[in-house]
């Protein structure tokens, strides 16, 4: 993706940068906002923060895996590969009944938006039928709609729009240079041309990334980098870290410092500051202080409920009473 660059000598004038729909970010200025020292950081996310949304609300989500297993993908740190052996098994796509049932259950525990991960590598046409369905029946019980269906074509995305759908989840997981360390059966070219057939079809985008996967500080500024530099940064940025899950290659990956991730949210805040920044997968290995400097950092959305797609999540009473610790509320649409 081609862009033109403005290239910062220091920290403190990475700090100083204010981004706007024209700003573009070198990886050297990602990488010096990185170097800033921790406070400054964390106190010019929450300025540009405070700039565009209320400190204090969080969206929460529910995500419902209304496909599991069998994908023909081999992304090294997913369960859901065909690839590998996770004892996750290959599942026949939901029923609409059984998908509305979880979508009020979310609704009525406090989400505003409902998200359905199918695991294909692209969906076929059929396929997309049937989940148009279950989005625009999502949509009539007054909720927002993700979607994560793989690669989509033009006539897909335009489906999917037809059918009401809100937001399109496309993750680019990592940095362009880092990508082909984990994922082979798709290119990083793959994954952006999905995205622009998302956002010509008039559907809002959901893009972020994997952390720890074993990338340097480097290509993780590289991915923040790819994505505040799109034409339209993502609306919603899912900041994942690494769940690890027997039987990936990515397994026995060294953890990485707490603060590093809470560091990576901060960053993702300040290079898109209009764009929701979610707090991911991993939530459930972190304490409370971390997650609260998460959100000091910026973070305003999570995933909530007791399941992401295949892996554990926080459960629901967690994040009640750390929300009540912590004096945060509801983001309402």
């Amino acid at each position: 993706m081609e862009s033109q660059i403005t290239w910062v000598q220091n920290p403190a004038q990475a700090a100083n940068k204010t981004a706007s729909n024209t700003q573009r970010w070198s990886v050297e200025d990602i990488e010096a906002l990185f170097a800033l020292p921790f406070n400054d950081l964390l106190f010019k996310a929450q300025q540009v923060h405070r700039e565009h949304f209320d400190p204090n609300a969080v969206q929460l989500s529910t995500l419902l895996s209304i496909k599991t297993g069998g994908c023909p993908e081999d992304c090294a740190y997913c369960p859901q590969s065909a690839k590998y052996d996770t004892g996750v098994d290959a599942e026949k796509l939901m029923p609409l009944d059984e998908v509305l049932k979880a979508a009020q259950a979310a609704k009525d525990k406090g989400a505003t938006r409902f998200c359905m991960g199918a695991a294909w590598r692209s969906p076929k046409d059929h396929q997309v039928e049937a989940v148009g369905e279950m989005v625009s029946a999502v949509k009539a019980m007054g909720l927002e709609t993700c979607v994560t269906l793989g690669m989509l074509k033009d006539h897909q995305a335009k489906q999917l729009q037809a059918a009401g759908l809100d937001y399109y989840n496309h993750n680019l997981d990592t940095s362009p240079d880092f990508y082909g360390d984990i994922i082979s059966t798709r290119t990083y070219q793959d994954r952006l041309d999905t995205l622009d057939r998302v956002r010509d079809a008039g559907i809002k985008v959901c893009c972020g990334g994997i952390v720890g996967l074993g990338e340097n500080l480097t290509q993780r500024a590289g991915l923040i980098a790819q994505l505040a530099n799109m034409d339209e940064p993502p609306e919603s940025v899912p900041i994942n870290n690494l769940v690890k899950v027997e039987g990936t290659p990515l397994a026995d990956n060294a953890d990485i410092d707490p603060l590093d991730f809470v560091r990576t949210i901060a960053v993702a805040r300040i290079t898109m500051p209009k764009s929701f920044v979610r707090l991911s997968a991993g939530r459930e290995t972190m304490n409370e202080s971390t997650q609260a400097l998460c959100f000091l950092a910026g973070a305003n959305s999570i995933f909530y409920g007791e399941k992401l797609l295949v892996t554990d999540n926080p459960e629901l009473e967690r994040d009640t009473q750390l929300f009540k610790k912590l004096g945060l509320k509801r983001f309402e649409n």
